[in-house]
């Protein structure tokens, strides 16, 4: 079994796309925990996707994807795909975290999550990633490190789609970001975790 990475690991990374790709294999983690969780415990570990999913694509929105779009040859078509995976998967993903994992149809949306999610990626890992590493210094990557980190510091915990630009995210980002972290803690001081 894959040793699984806590948050707190992939903080250090200094070079932005390291910290991507390791955020990726948390996720892939998360959804094996989330899939092989007793019904007991299913939502505790559902609740920390759905978290981990927000943020880091949060994070992507905010900081990655206009960097590469202004950066990368043919970056405004390479985010532009990226940023429609996130919408279609930001929207499976909210419907999932209304309807809880109570849901009967919950473990065949979260196959097709899962499906959308690594396809997603996979491509920024081939088409976004790949080339920010050619394309830029190491100072660069760590200065992006720095804004993915504090963009996550600010991020939603749930996802919210429709808000795929930088421009939505920084006019909604705080405000939805301090709404979904408030809502967090009703929910867990009433013992309702959605």
């Amino acid at each position: 079994m894959a040793r699984q990475k806590t948050m707190p690991e992939t903080m250090e990374e200094s070079d932005v796309i390291d910290l991507l790709l390791a955020q990726h294999a948390m996720i892939t983690d998360l959804f094996d925990e989330v899939e092989q969780a007793p019904r007991d415990r299913r939502a505790e570990a559902f609740t920390r996707l759905v978290r981990l999913l927000a943020v880091h694509e949060t994070a992507e929105e905010e900081i990655v994807h206009p960097y590469a779009r202004r950066k990368l040859e043919g970056g405004e078509g390479i985010v532009a795909d990226r940023l429609e995976e996130e919408h279609q998967a930001k929207e499976l993903l909210q419907q999932m975290d209304e309807a809880g994992v109570e849901a009967p149809d919950f473990l065949a949306n979260l196959t097709l999550l899962r499906g959308a999610v690594e396809a997603h990626a996979r491509s920024e890992e081939r088409y976004e990633f790949t080339k920010l590493r050619a394309q830029t210094s190491a100072a660069e990557r760590r200065a992006l490190s720095v804004g993915v980190k504090a963009a996550e510091a600010l991020a939603p915990t749930h996802p919210h789609p429709g808000t795929e630009s930088a421009t939505k995210n920084v006019l909604v980002g705080t405000p939805v970001a301090m709404m979904d972290r408030v809502r967090d803690v009703i929910r867990k001081t009433m013992g309702k975790e959605h």
